[in-house]
């Protein structure tokens, strides 16, 4: 497994690493989100622990601009429900406040790593939308739109459904694996995604059932 640390505190970021590799992993480190776009241009990682609060690059932009088959652990010393929604929102896959358990941190990075996915398969269209799996793009008509990591996967899922209802807690299992529980993460996500769509509104919502395309 192919394992980016990014982390501006170098102690902690080295020690993190060392750990990881006494777990067989292949770890890489960055102290700043400058570094870690750099170096996961031309590196494919399956999973990248990333702090939230980075010099040159913040986090949060450094999470929405990683591939999509980059899992990403989202480390930062907010432990609030409202601060692990947000994070979760931003695109990350699992979220883990500081201080930690290290062995906590060895148990996730593994489990996201078993769900890395590198196959894409071709274009979906529905509703005059284009979206590129491989390219990791949407169109609406001529217009290109800018989606992050988990805003994108959610208007997939709907995609793919064809028209098809999707319940929340099954677009929140999909997007999110297990571990977004709390339902605020996706209509965070949702709202957002639905504003980038722009009009005419494409998302249909039955509430207290889900969602449909």
């Amino acid at each position: 497994m192919r394992v980016l640390v990014v982390e501006d505190e170098e102690q902690m970021a080295d020690a993190i690493a060392r750990g990881l590799r006494l777990h067989a992993m292949a770890v890489d480190v960055a102290y700043d989100g400058q570094e870690a776009l750099e170096r996961a241009s031309y590196v494919d990682y399956d999973v990248v622990v990333l702090d939230r609060d980075l010099p040159e690059v913040h986090g949060d932009e450094v999470c929405a601009s990683l591939n999509g088959s980059t899992r990403v652990l989202m480390l930062t010393a907010a432990g609030q429900v409202r601060d692990r929604v947000q994070g979760l929102g931003l695109g990350a896959d699992d979220y883990l406040a500081k201080p930690f358990v290290f062995a906590e941190l060895v148990a996730r990075v593994r489990t996201l790593g078993r769900r890395t996915v590198r196959d894409v398969p071709v274009l979906v269209e529905r509703r005059g939308i284009v979206l590129d799996p491989a390219r990791r793009t949407v169109l609406r008509g001529p217009r290109e739109i800018v989606l992050n990591r988990k805003e994108f996967d959610l208007l997939r899922v709907l995609m793919e459904a064809s028209g098809s209802l999707v319940s929340s807690a099954d677009l929140r299992r999909r997007v999110w694996d297990e571990f977004a529980v709390e339902s605020g993460v996706l209509r965070v996500t949702m709202t957002s995604l639905r504003r980038k769509l722009g009009a005419p509104a494409v998302i249909e919502n039955e509430p207290g059932k889900g969602y449909r395309l």
